[in-house]
């Protein structure tokens, strides 16, 4: 038995997300579906976490088990023949029969683009968050130090995950103002549900002036879900890479 893992890039807009579920397309679905057609084998890939619908993924990691004989350098130019333009995969390579995409995860990194102008875009709208206001990125870059570090980030936290603790360290928080387009890059040892995109909500709230940067570290320590306000749209959430 082989255990191969996958690097995917993939376009999330026409599917429900990452993982497999009923009566909807998934990322997951299409990838094994591939990777049945050309092995022969029911096949189910661990991945390393979830995407919600609509979010996109540039360094998307996954691993499955096979008996094919296949050479990892086919078996890329083979599963990309069986899926839709919107999935690419980047990389196959052979691991440890141990390696587990997810637990083996020592973190992750994903990025965030908004579109900061009055008028909206017709070619790559389904990659930004358009906000017609203008945003005070100096604001918004002072807030997200309080981010840093190790936090009970409760209140960055919507309901639908089982997870043990809500504790993390996000170890990046860059924010990029290029013209029009800010790029908000987020790195820690793990997300919890949302939780990338209720940030970045926060962050949008002290860049309008609704909240003071200083008012971030007393969100956090609230941990109450509420104080930290609406989340962006998932079309401007993008997973970067995932490290091991």
């Amino acid at each position: 038995m082989r255990n191969i893992k996958l690097l995917v890039e993939y376009d999330g807009t026409n599917y429900a997300g990452w993982q497999r579920q009923k009566n909807v397309m998934t990322i997951q679905e299409k990838i094994e579906t591939a990777i049945e057609k050309i092995t022969g084998e029911k096949t189910q890939i661990t991945g390393s976490s979830r995407t919600d619908t609509g979010v996109h993924a540039k360094g998307y990691t996954g691993n499955f088990y096979t008996n094919s004989k296949i050479s990892v350098e086919k078996f890329t130019g083979a599963i990309n023949s069986k899926l839709p333009l919107d999935i690419v995969i980047l990389h196959c390579f052979e691991v440890p029969c141990e390696f587990h995409s997810r637990y083996n995860c020592t973190g992750k990194m994903y990025s965030y683009t908004i579109l900061n102008r009055y008028e909206a875009v017709a070619v790559g709208r389904n990659y930004i968050y358009h906000h017609k206001r203008i945003l005070d990125v100096e604001a918004m870059k002072e807030a997200s130090k309080y981010f840093m570090g190790t936090h009970d980030f409760s209140a960055f936290k919507n309901l639908g995950s089982s997870v043990k603790t809500s504790v993390r360290t996000i170890t990046r928080l860059d924010i990029i103002k290029n013209e029009d387009i800010i790029k908000i890059y987020i790195a820690a040892d793990g997300f919890l549900y949302n939780m990338v995109r209720i940030i970045v909500g926060a962050l949008v709230r002290v860049g309008e002036g609704k909240i003071k940067p200083n008012e971030i570290k007393d969100i956090i320590l609230s941990k109450e879900r509420a104080k930290a306000g609406k989340s962006v749209p998932p079309g401007g959430l993008c997973l970067e890479e995932v490290f091991y």
